[in-house]
């Protein structure tokens, strides 16, 4: 009967293995997702940490920047949104700040004109309106990730800026959600023109 510490048989000494890349054929950066849906869930976004969705997904919290950078990048990941801030915020604030209202709906409105990326949106959506904890993950998200950088940029207050939240949340909803006519098939240009000056406006507090 083998006593601790002693060497095996086989002559190789059992080694406890190192937290970080693992060997053979293992979709390391599946189960990373995997872990970091069950930890937003639990934690909301806000809490969640990436150290945490490494400990969660048993890897070394290097190899979660390594496949996503950033937390927001595995959130996107995660819950496969179309809308990345890394890409998207850079471009919206690109600009001056009395066309950031039509950025903001026109960065909106054209990624989820393709259905590939609108569908997971939508179904983020259609949950949210159901489930608490989703709904605290949205709302955390695109506040803390999106609002609140355009908003520090530019100088507008949070209730502001959420309030544009709201209005593009509800455009969104009832084109492609309720598909009300004629929002459901107008183009993006016409919503833009009519909703970007009203999103200037709460922007600019008028």
């Amino acid at each position: 009967m083998r006593e601790a510490g002693d060497i095996p048989t086989d002559g190789v000494r059992q080694e406890r293995r190192r937290p970080g890349r693992r060997p053979g054929a293992v979709d390391t950066r599946g189960e990373i997702l995997a872990a970091a849906r069950r930890v937003f869930a639990e934690k909301g976004f806000d809490k969640a940490t990436i150290r945490g969705i490494a400990r969660e997904a048993k890897v070394d919290p290097a190899l979660v920047h390594h496949y996503f950078e950033s937390k927001e990048g595995v959130f996107v990941a995660a819950m496969r949104l179309p809308l990345d801030p890394r890409e998207v915020i850079p471009k919206v604030l690109a600009g001056p700040r009395e066309d950031l209202g039509r950025r903001l709906a026109e960065a909106i409105l054209t990624t989820l004109e393709d259905a590939r990326a609108r569908d997971p949106i939508v179904a983020l959506m259609r949950t949210a309106m159901t489930n608490e904890r989703v709904v605290a993950m949205v709302r955390e998200f695109f506040t803390g990730a999106v609002l609140s950088r355009a908003g520090e940029r530019f100088g507008v207050p949070p209730l502001r800026m959420q309030a544009v939240f709201a209005h593009m949340f509800g455009i969104v909803m009832m084109r492609h959600i309720v598909g009300l006519e004629p929002l459901a098939s107008a183009s993006v240009e016409e919503i833009v023109d009519t909703v970007g000056p009203v999103i200037q406006r709460y922007i600019d507090g008028e």
